[in-house]
């Protein structure tokens, strides 16, 4: 029986998912299983992943019978799963080989109920690390999760997975922002989500698509908040100021347009000005590129916002 089950939505992911699955092979703990769920791949998807079961008996693929990446997730998790603590991944991410060793020691002396390590970002070469997160201390918050979500990625969430059943899963009908409503679910009845400080994912960053879903994205946010409102937190003026800075940045290193950055960057200050622009290497340099847009390429840009 694994100790660790890894749940990997896999959707026209041939050209990362070797990489992906080659990270976990590389774990110093050996005790797990990948359950590749494919979401309906049109590229090659499913022959590489077919390819890889067939070489690892840790590794099965299945077929998601919902769609979408939450219900792959929930389907893994849920109908799938045999070890006691589930793991997610995605299918472009890479895992630091101590992850699950760090994660299943943590877990084990009942440290927490879900953990997340560091992420570190990247482009195209996994050894080149632009920036890495950080990992607050003490047990995360619901008034944390408000503002800027510090597991980042659901690559860097690991849970008992009886916890992951009782909380309820992902909800499937939310596109953007289902793991910090799940987040805030999960702190908000009382269990604990804590950081260890270390790196353990190994972020791929993408140069497109989500420019144009920032709507969509603040969308999915005010389900969060509507969850936080149920378990009794309010929005406040500094959560709202850092999220906006949050997809000020993002906008930022995505090309959106002039206008739109700069609406994000008044709507943060409107909030809070010191939650948006401290520390300055953060805030202060997003309000200092959104008036310098006419004269900042975007390969400037990237460099600067690339997480």
């Amino acid at each position: 029986m694994p100790l660790i089950s890894i749940i990997i939505p896999v959707y026209n992911a041939a050209e990362t998912l070797p990489a992906t699955i080659a990270s976990l092979q590389s774990q110093t703990l050996t005790g797990w299983e990948a359950i590749l769920v494919d979401d309906g791949s049109t590229d090659a998807s499913r022959e590489i992943a077919s390819k890889l079961a067939s070489e690892d008996a840790r590794i099965r693929l299945v077929r998601n019978p919902g769609k979408g990446p939450s219900a792959a997730r929930n389907y893994g998790a849920l109908k799938e799963a045999r070890a006691p603590i589930v793991a997610f991944c995605d299918a472009d991410d890479l895992w630091e080989a101590r992850k699950l060793r760090e994660v299943a020691d943590n877990l084990l002396n009942l440290e927490a109920d879900a953990v997340y390590g560091r992420i570190g970002f990247f482009n195209d070469d996994p050894s080149v690390v632009r920036t890495r997160s950080t990992v607050p201390a003490g047990a995360v918050t619901v008034p944390q999760l408000m503002g800027e979500n510090p597991v980042c990625t659901m690559s860097n969430l690991s849970i008992w997975r009886e916890t992951f059943r009782d909380v309820g899963g992902f909800r499937e009908d939310m596109v953007h922002n289902e793991d910090l409503e799940f987040l805030i679910r999960l702190v908000g009845r009382g269990n604990s989500l804590k950081g260890i400080n270390s790196d353990h994912v190994l972020y791929r960053l993408s140069q497109g698509g989500l420019s144009a879903d920032l709507d969509a994205m603040r969308a999915g946010r005010v389900e969060a908040l509507v969850t936080a409102q149920q378990h009794g937190f309010a929005p406040n003026p500094r959560g709202e100021a850092v999220y906006m800075r949050y997809l000020a940045r993002r906008a930022l290193r995505l090309g959106a347009p002039a206008q739109t950055v700069r609406e994000l960057v008044a709507e943060g200050c409107r909030n809070s000005a010191t939650a948006f622009l401290l520390p300055l290497r953060r805030g202060g340099m997003i309000a200092m590129a959104a008036l310098c847009l006419p004269v900042l390429p975007q390969s400037a840009r990237q460099f600067l916002f690339s997480n």
